[in-house]
């Protein structure tokens, strides 16, 4: 899944059909985030906050301050495993959200992911429904078809279609359905409103510049899930090259080493005939890669090196993704070869 600002926004897009809606912007997530957003409650009908952590204890503040008639989970993926040690206390510390959930609320989570899956199966204290692919669930799609500006499927035998292209905003467009259905939303105003959902800046944003280069800019931010998820994107869009510019992912602590090299797993499953990797950590990808038989690999210690290197290297029907933590500023890169 593409985290939790992504299906924010277009979850908001689909409550606007019924709804007054007040939602998070940006990424104002924490402890003083949230409640500048609800300060901005006006009339509004109907609130879509984003709750982030870090650390345990962190969602307990915020749920208990936004006091939610519904919730979502998404994911459990790698992010922040640095600060919490493993993907179970992640579980752990996102679920803590349910302790302001109303007697009354519900919860929606992704069926498709191994622990929240695990975990639906033994709970009985709460209103739950699923949405997902694979695994059977109450909203699921299919007759998928990916292309790399839009995606078609149906949910629950409706058709539907979201102007990205990736399986993980598929996922996020049954989440938003399911909410739609869930707050009795009309079908064909639910359908509208994901067909016109527009991605926050940064994310997946895709760019064209000269002699027909398409530059895919990711770089909000990058776990080694986002970073999967948007290789395998590059893996199924048409390129005379296809080249990965990526960069150091953040927060990850004991797990930096062995993460960084799944992503270079990733980069020879996926296909991608150009390695470029920026930072320290980054050079875990270009090892497990090299490792695995790459050849076209370069290496640079930071985003000016790399950025003449693309710009002098480039070609005519190249396509190039920028991917990294936010503070690795990759956007830079984007500014630097148009």
């Amino acid at each position: 899944m593409y985290g939790k600002t992504s299906t924010k926004d277009i979850i908001a897009n689909v409550m606007a059909q019924k709804f007054n809606v007040l939602k998070t912007e940006g990424n104002l997530n924490n402890h003083i985030g949230l409640p500048l957003t609800l300060l901005k409650l006006k009339g509004h009908t109907a609130v879509v906050v984003e709750m982030g952590m870090n650390h345990f204890g962190e969602i307990s503040v915020l749920t208990d301050i936004a006091k939610p008639t519904g919730c979502v989970i998404t994911n459990i993926g790698t992010s922040h495993i640095g600060n919490l040690g493993s993907r179970e206390n992640i579980l752990k510390a996102k679920l803590e959200i349910l302790e302001g959930l109303s007697k009354d609320g519900f919860v929606l989570i992704n069926n498709d992911n191994d622990l929240l899956n695990d975990w639906v199966k033994k709970e009985n204290k709460h209103k739950v429904y699923t949405y997902g692919i694979e695994n059977k669930s109450t909203y699921m799609a299919d007759n998928i078809m990916l292309s790399q500006n839009n995606s078609k499927f149906e949910i629950n035998g409706v058709k539907a279609s979201v102007p990205v292209g990736g399986t993980h905003f598929v996922y996020n467009a049954i989440c938003a359905f399911a909410i739609g259905d869930i707050l009795g939303i009309q079908k064909d105003k639910v359908i509208k409103a994901i067909s016109e959902f527009k991605l926050t800046s940064k994310r997946m944003d895709i760019h064209i510049i000269k002699d027909n280069i398409k530059v895919i800019n990711d770089s909000y931010n990058a776990s080694y899930d986002s970073m999967k998820a948007a290789l395998e994107v590059m893996s199924k869009t048409d390129a005379n090259r296809k080249i990965a510019v990526l960069g150091n992912m953040l927060e990850l602590g004991d797990y930096t080493k062995q993460l960084h090299e799944k992503v270079g797993e990733e980069i020879i499953k996926n296909k991608i005939d150009i390695l470029i990797t920026v930072g320290e950590y980054a050079k875990d990808i270009s090892n497990r890669a090299e490792k695995l038989g790459m050849k076209s690999i370069f290496e640079f210690e930071n985003i000016d090196d790399a950025t003449k290197f693309i710009k002098n290297n480039m070609k005519n029907g190249d396509l190039i993704l920028l991917k990294a933590s936010n503070s690795m500023n990759f956007s830079r890169i984007l500014e630097g070869i148009k």
